[in-house]
């Protein structure tokens, strides 16, 4: 799948010399948090303890290897994933990940589409997605909480900054257009001289055919 040009692009393009033990802790942190706040979904999931499921954020240099024990989860960043260690890989750009974590969007919906794309046993997959359908997950706020009398105005900040990123994502679309535009035009212009070539060739073919034949 490739990335989508974004903000989280280019964050991503600057996390790349970031070791991902750096990063491990502020994954704990929120498992912590997702444990405090929405114990069901684990709970929900005990069937599949035993199982390890790849989130992949496409946009994003490190994928997260999720492993739902309800007494000892983990949710482990690794640089590379080996297909052959998790059951089940779900992959996408990082907005859609977390769209889809919030219950905003229709899983079903993003995978037809393809802006996601599911690998491996589905059954660990769909049992995932219906623990946090309903569980009113909302990352800013579970993540502002940690800071007790500073939850709201942090919260405040995230969403200012969040609203900021989206506003910031049509200014990159934007860029990127005026950079492929001569690109595109390029294509458009070779494709037509191609097309032109090949009527010329097939003349020239039909010409042969006549001159053979008599």
């Amino acid at each position: 799948m490739t990335p989508p040009f974004s903000p989280v692009l280019l964050l991503g393009l600057a996390l790349r010399p970031v070791r991902p033990a750096v990063l491990q802790p502020l994954f704990d942190a929120m498992l912590r948090l997702v444990r405090s706040r929405h114990p069901d979904i684990l709970e929900r999931l005990e069937a599949y303890g035993d199982r390890i499921v790849c989130i992949d954020p496409v946009d994003l240099p490190f994928a997260l290897l999720l492993e739902p024990n309800p007494e000892q989860p983990r949710l482990t960043v690794r640089r590379f994933v080996d297909a052959d260690e998790v059951h089940a890989t779900i992959r996408g750009p990082l907005e859609t990940l977390i769209a889809l974590a919030e219950g905003k969007v229709d899983g079903d919906a993003l995978f037809f589409s393809r802006q996601l794309v599911v690998e491996g046993d589905t059954e660990v997959v769909v049992a995932l997605r219906n623990a946090i359908d309903g569980a009113g997950i909302d990352l800013v706020a579970d993540l502002a909480s940690a800071l007790g009398p500073l939850a709201n105005p942090a919260q405040r900040a995230a969403t200012g900054m969040l609203e900021m990123l989206s506003s910031l994502r049509g200014s990159v679309e934007t860029v990127r257009q005026a950079l492929i535009a001569p690109a595109m035009q390029n294509a458009t212009a070779r494709d037509a001289r191609l097309a032109e070539l090949e009527d010329e060739v097939k003349a020239l073919r039909k010409a042969a055919r006549r001159g053979i034949g008599r």
